[in-house]
């Protein structure tokens, strides 16, 4: 599909398998590639976008023979973000990064500093980015997310059927996550396991943080002291449940932030790891064990850490 040209007519589409329960903002977003997330919403709360001649809300999950009215979309330059040559530089990086592919699903080392979508300012991410990789795709869909500066294992889905199938997977808690983050000081031994709620939280800036709080979310992670060094721990983070920002707040919680993390550390300790080279948060998606959605057998994919973690870890005195 050429999306400049498509995007200046009206469009008129006929809802197949692929996309039947998929929401209709995520279908426009992959039609309209290149489109700004706000301006999605805007078509379709003006009404511009029909499915059977009929006003939708963006939440709207598409069934099979809908037929979706797409108006005319122009972009202009200025809302191009991410110049041409910048955007070719970090598709062509995420090519060399894949770490397993077939029919149904791409596993991904994502590198730290690049979201995993676009919106909240950014229209520029890592399935934009691979679907631009893959134009013949038909369906490419992110199963789990990352935060923009964790680096590691990133699952993407080819197919409608595998999309659910892994989401079984994570809802039930049968696919099994294990990160890798650097914090600071001792961590204690007896503490294995952090139950914390989490609750979601807007302040006066316009920031966006979470904090441990009574009236949030149920959320469990699991704890392994990796190894020790002078002054802080390399410890495996394994979240049970799937919120925000769990990993690095349960830490923050326990009194050993994550290296570098600008919302949950704190600057004496961010500095002393700036002055060794770290210029990133620490925190490394290392291993991802799941069920094929289609052979149905366990693979266990492990992303090795980037340079700049390895460079780190090698300067410290073990313990």
């Amino acid at each position: 599909m050429n999306t400049e040209q498509s995007n200046l007519k009206v469009q008129m589409v006929t809802i197949d398998e692929d996309h039947v329960e998929q929401r209709i903002d995520n279908f426009l977003l992959t039609k309209l590639k290149g489109v700004p997330k706000s301006m999605i919403y805007r078509i379709i709360r003006k009404g511009e976008v029909r499915v059977n001649k009929k006003r939708i809300k963006p939440e709207y999950k598409l069934q099979d023979g809908d037929v979706v009215r797409i108006p005319p979309v122009r972009v202009s330059k200025s809302e191009d973000k991410a110049g041409p040559n910048a955007k070719l530089t970090k598709v062509a990086q995420l090519e060399a990064r894949i770490l397993f592919e077939d029919k149904a699903i791409i596993v991904l080392n994502k590198p730290s500093g690049i979201a995993v979508h676009g919106g909240s300012g950014v229209d520029f991410g890592v399935i934009e980015a691979m679907r631009s990789l893959r134009p013949q795709q038909k369906f490419l869909e992110l199963v789990h997310r990352l935060d923009k500066e964790t680096s590691g294992v990133l699952l993407i889905a080819k197919k409608r059927s595998a999309l659910k199938h892994l989401h079984d997977q994570l809802r039930y808690k049968k696919m099994q996550k294990d990160y890798m983050a650097l914090v600071r000081g001792e961590w204690q031994k007896h503490v294995k396991v952090i139950n914390a709620p989490l609750l979601k939280l807007t302040l006066k800036s316009g920031e966006r943080i979470v904090r441990v709080n009574a009236e949030g979310k149920a959320s469990e992670t699991r704890f392994k002291i990796q190894q020790r060094y002078r002054g802080v721990t390399l410890v495996q983070a394994s979240p049970v449940t799937g919120r925000t920002h769990q990993i690095r707040v349960h830490c923050q919680h326990a009194g050993h932030p994550i290296a570098c993390d600008e919302k949950y550390s704190e600057q004496k300790f961010d500095d002393s790891m700036r002055a060794l080279g770290l210029n990133r948060l620490f925190l490394h998606a290392a291993q991802l064990r799941f069920m094929h959605p289609v052979t149905e057998e366990i693979l266990q994919v492990k992303a090795p850490m980037d340079e700049p973690l390895v460079n780190l870890l090698n300067q410290l005195v073990k313990q």
